[in-house]
C-alpha cells in the first residue's frame, strides 16, 4: 500500500485519524488508532472560541490534489535509462511526488491546503538496501542529479522543500523500505515517533521524551554507515569509544541531507521495560514548578519522561477531556479540583501541571516515584494521579492534529523550541510569549495569540523549552506572512536571551541565517570545507544548513 493512502497529503498524520466538529457542534476524534478515537470531546469547542475569537460558521476545509496543475516533471533521461535495469523502484506519479516535497512547517502545509504547490521532486525511488543507495548516488553523480533523502517527512525546519531554483533533475530518496522492526525498544520517542524514521533522527540530531534514561540519538549510535558522492563513510569497528580524533560521527549526526544518505545505524538497545507507571503533579505556579525540575535534574532522579506544561498548556490540555463515562468520575474529578483550587488555594488561572513517566523494574520505579514526590512536595506539588499523567502523553501524538482542524476554522499555529541554562528558563518563557503578543499586536492580528510554553527535557545545566504558537488570522491579508515575521522575531528574542537556535529541531532551511553567529565564521567555514570535499558537485542539494 502506498504511504499517501494511509498517511495524509496535506495534513498531520493517518488519513483516517483527525478532529472534527459534529451535527451537534460537539467535536470528535476519528478512527481507531489513538485512545481518543472515537470519543466525544466537549470542551473543545468553547475552548476553541473563546481563545481565539473562532466560530464553527466561518469554515475553509482543505481542497482535493488537483495533479492537473502541478509541473511535469524535469526528467533527466540517462539518469532514468540507467536506473530501470538495476530494479529499484521509481516513480514518476504526481502524487508520489507531492507527497514527499514537503515536511510540516506551518507554511508548507498552509500552502498544500490552498492548492499552491511550487517545485516538487521530478523522481520518486525507493531504495531496499545499502547496496541500492550506492547506486542510486553513483547515478547521480554521473548524471549531475539532485538528492533529497526522505525518511518520514515529519520535518519542521523546511528541510525537505525543494529549492526553487535548483534546474537539475530533483530524485526524492526515499528510505522508507529500508526499515525494520525489531522486538526491543531503544527508548528513543520524539513526539514524531509513529511516521519518523531512524535515518531521520541520526541526520537531525534528534531528542525523545525518554531522553533521561536512553539518551539522545548521540547517546545511543554505535555505528553509522552513509553513502556519500565521494563513497561510503564509516568507522573501522564497533567499538564503544574510540580517541582517534575527531568523531566523523558528529559530521554525520546533523548533516541534514547536506553529505549523503543514512543507510545503516547500529543503536543500542534494552528488553522492553518490565514496569511502567504514569504520575503528574500539580504546582500553584509555573515557577515553583521549574524549580521543581531543576531539582530533580540536580539530584539525577528524573524518571524516563517529566515534562511541565504552563498554565495556558494546563487549560487547553483540560479542553481536550474527552467525554466522562460515569457520574462517579465526575464526581471525583469535581472533588479533585475543588480540594486543588479551594482547599489548597492554587490558582486556576496560575497553577501548572508536570507528567511523569517512571519504567524498569518494578521495585526500583516504586522507590523512584516516592523521590521524585518527595521533591515535588518541597516546592508546593500535589500528586493528581495517574490518569492525567497518562493523558498527558497520550495528548502528545493527538496534540498535532488539531493543527489541521484550526486551519478548517481560519486558526494557523505551530511549534518550536529551545534549550536553556536553567537561570535563564523562566524568562525566555516570559520574554518570548510577551514579544509574541507584542508582534501579533502590532502586525494588525485582531484577536490576542495562545502562547504556551513547557519544560520538555531536563539536563545537568538545562532544560530544552517547547513552544506552542498560534492565532485566529481573519481579517489578514497575507497569514503566512505574518505568522513567518512573528516567528523570526520570537527566535531573535530566544537568542537574545541566551537560548540555542534549536534544542532538537534541527536548522534545515528555516533557521539557517542564524548559523554564522551559532557557530562562529570558522565554525561555518569548516563545515563548508567538509561539504566541499564531500559532495563538491553539490549532488545533495537541498541548501540546508549552509
Amino acid at each position: 500500500m502506498r504511504r499517501q493512502e494511509v498517511i495524509k497529503w496535506n495534513g498531520w498524520g493517518y488519513s483516517d485519524s483527525r478532529f472534527f466538529f459534529n451535527k451537534k457542534d460537539q467535536a470528535e476524534f476519528t478512527g481507531k488508532r489513538y485512545r481518543l478515537s472515537g470519543m466525544i470531546i466537549p470542551g473543545l469547542k468553547d475552548w476553541l472560541e473563546s481563545t481565539f475569537g473562532g466560530s464553527l460558521q466561518h469554515k475553509t476545509p482543505a481542497p482535493i490534489l488537483n495533479t492537473s496543475a502541478l509541473q511535469p516533471p524535469i526528467l533527466n533521461e540517462a539518469f532514468v535509462e540507467e536506473l530501470k535495469p538495476t530494479g529499484i523502484l521509481f516513480s514518476l506519479d504526481p502524487e508520489d511526488r507531492v507527497f514527499r516535497s514537503h515536511g510540516h512547517c506551518l507554511h508548507e502545509i498552509f500552502a498544500l491546503r490552498e492548492g499552491k504547490i511550487g517545485r516538487i521532486p521530478d523522481v520518486v525511488v525507493w531504495p531496499n538496501c545499502h547496496n541500492d543507495v550506492v547506486k542510486i548516488v553513483e547515478l547521480a553523480c554521473k548524471h549531475n542529479v539532485c538528492l533529497i533523502p526522505y525518511g518520514g517527512g515529519t520535518s519542521v525546519s523546511n528541510a525537505l522543500e525543494c529549492p526553487p531554483e535548483e534546474t537539475r533533475s530533483i530524485v526524492s530518496l526515499d528510505t522508507s523500505q529500508m526499515l525494520n522492526e525489531s522486538g526491543y525498544c531503544t527508548g528513543h520517542e520524539p513526539d514524531s515517533m509513529e511516521f519518523s524514521s531512524l535515518g531521520g533522527w541520526v541526520a537531525t540530531r534528534a531528542s525523545g521524551m525518554k531522553k533521561n534514561i536512553y539518551g539522545n540519538i548521540e547517546d545511543l549510535v554505535i555505528h553509522i554507515k552513509m553513502v556519500t558522492p565521494r563513497g561510503v563513510i564509516e568507522k573501522s569497528c564497533q567499538g564503544p569509544r574510540m580517541s582517534t580524533g575527531p568523531d566523523i560521527h558528529h559530521f554525520i549526526m546533523g548533516s541534514e541531507g547536506t553529505l549523503g544518505v543514512v543507510t545503516e545505524v547500529t543503536m543500542k538497545i534494552r528488553p522492553i521495560p518490565e514496569y511502567q507507571k504514569y504520575g503528574s503533579v500539580v504546582f500553584p505556579n509555573f515557577e515553583q514548578g521549574v524549580a521543581c525540575l531543576r531539582e530533580i535534574a540536580k539530584q539525577r532522579c528524573a524518571p524516563a519522561s517529566i515534562r511541565l506544561m504552563d498554565n495556558e498548556q494546563f487549560k487547553f490540555g483540560h479542553a481536550l477531556k474527552p467525554q466522562v463515562s460515569s457520574i462517579f468520575t465526575s464526581f471525583l474529578d469535581g472533588l479533585k479540583k475543588f480540594y486543588i483550587t479551594k482547599f489548597k488555594g492554587f490558582d486556576p488561572n496560575r497553577l501548572c501541571v508536570a507528567t511523569l513517566l517512571f519504567e524498569g523494574d518494578r521495585e526500583k520505579v516504586l522507590q523512584h516515584e516516592k523521590q521524585v514526590y518527595d521533591i515535588a512536595a518541597k516546592f508546593g506539588g500535589l500528586a493528581a494521579g495517574e490518569d492525567n499523567g497518562q493523558r498527558g502523553y497520550m495528548l502528545t501524538f493527538v496534540i498535532a492534529y488539531l493543527r489541521d482542524l484550526g486551519m478548517d476554522y481560519s486558526v494557523i499555529g505551530e511549534s518550536f523550541e529551545t534549550s536553556v541554562p536553567w537561570d535563564r528558563v523562566l524568562d525566555i518563557s516570559r520574554n518570548v510569549k510577551a514579544r509574541i503578543i507584542q508582534e501579533c499586536k502590532e502586525k494588525g492580528v485582531q484577536f490576542p495569540p495562545l502562547c504556551t510554553c513547557r519544560v520538555t527535557q531536563t539536563y545537568d545545566a538545562g532544560a530544552c523549552l517547547y513552544f506552542y504558537f498560534a492565532y485566529n488570522y481573519r481579517g489578514l491579508s497575507d497569514p503566512i506572512h505574518v505568522y513567518e515575521e512573528v516567528e523570526h522575531a520570537a527566535r531573535e528574542e530566544i537568542l537574545a536571551n541566551g537560548g540555542s537556535l534549536s534544542h532538537h529541531h534541527g536548522v534545515g532551511k528555516l533557521r539557517k541565517e542564524w548559523m554564522r553567529d551559532t557557530i562562529s565564521n570558522v565554525g561555518l567555514g569548516m563545515l563548508k570545507s567538509v561539504k566541499d570535499y564531500v559532495d563538491p558537485k553539490n549532488i545533495f542539494g537541498n541548501r540546508n544548513l549552509l
